[in-house]
């Protein structure tokens, strides 16, 4: 960051999150996931592994902690009146799943403590990380609280893709080396694409032009991603959204840490919202038969 800079955006520096944060937004990428949908079948976790170069640790390192994966999918069981008898590792049973991926927090804990700027908010509203700028200290990690950030502990180019594998790597993504912080980004290479595409077309970005790699495998369509700028701002385009729609028909708002809704039968909900970090993943709990 230039003395340039500091000196020209103070002002917008000191803007918080209820007066539009620092950015003038371009966008703001959100998500939403319907648990009622999810099967916990893992397509999505592979998709992400496949889409962003994602390096598997093995069985031994992932018990040492050393995980990798960008997405994770958790199993639960909320059923407990169903007795030991009738509960199982299937959800038919009582267990339910829960994919977590980077929450891309809008007052995110995870930017402020990074002692050399490695992550940022960006203005389609992402937690980005930057690997060249990143020197390993891990506070941003220790920061969140979905603990969705994940280190590179060792070299795994070396071994994870044995040739003819390599050829399978995304061109459009670097390999990380070890001594890095790595997180999801949304698939923010294909973001990118889709909006250098409406530009040389010199038109707006197309709700579900762009896609994830998890949105787009999910068999289920329980995943659903778009922009959710001006989401509350009554004649901004945004009705055309899917995701939009969807958190306004759950009567979820951005910027809030408690929700005050209209009817309290409806499924919406973000987690760890009393923590303040205005995540943009919203869940629809799954309907259970009681």
């Amino acid at each position: 960051m230039s003395l340039e800079n500091i000196l020209t955006d103070w002002s917008k520096y000191r803007k918080g999150l209820e007066e539009g944060g620092f950015h003038d937004y371009e966008h703001m990428w959100g998500m939403v996931v319907d648990l009622n949908k999810c099967t916990g079948c893992g397509a999505c976790v592979v998709a992400c592994y496949a889409e962003n170069n994602l390096a598997v640790v093995g069985k031994d390192r992932f018990d040492d902690g050393h995980a990798m994966h960008w997405l994770r999918i958790e199993r639960y069981w909320d059923e407990p009146d169903l007795g030991e008898g009738g509960v199982s590792e299937f959800q038919h049973h009582g267990g339910s799943f829960l994919p977590m991926m980077c929450q891309q927090c809008n007052a995110a804990t995870c930017e402020p403590v990074c002692p050399v700027a490695a992550t940022y908010h960006t203005p389609d509203g992402l937690n980005a990380q930057v690997y060249n700028r990143c020197i390993g200290s891990r506070y941003c990690s220790n920061n969140c609280p979905y603990r969705l950030r994940y280190f590179n502990f060792f070299s795994y180019y070396e071994t994870s893709w044995p040739a003819p594998l390599h050829m399978q790597l995304n061109p459009d993504l670097t390999v990380r080396d070890k001594g890095v912080m790595e997180k999801c980004t949304f698939c923010v290479q294909r973001i990118r694409t889709a909006k250098d595409k409406a530009k040389m077309e010199d038109r707006k970005v197309l709700d579900g032009e762009v896609q994830p790699a998890c949105v787009q495998t999910c068999p289920t369509t329980a995943m659903t991603f778009g922009d959710l700028l001006d989401m509350h701002t009554p004649g901004e385009g945004v009705d055309n959204t899917q995701a939009a729609a969807l958190w306004r028909k759950h009567q979820v708002e951005l910027g809030k840490s408690r929700q005050v809704k209209q009817n309290p039968e409806l499924r919406g909900y973000r987690v760890f919202e009393g923590l303040n970090t205005d995540p943009k993943v919203l869940y629809l709990e799954r309907v259970r038969e009681v």
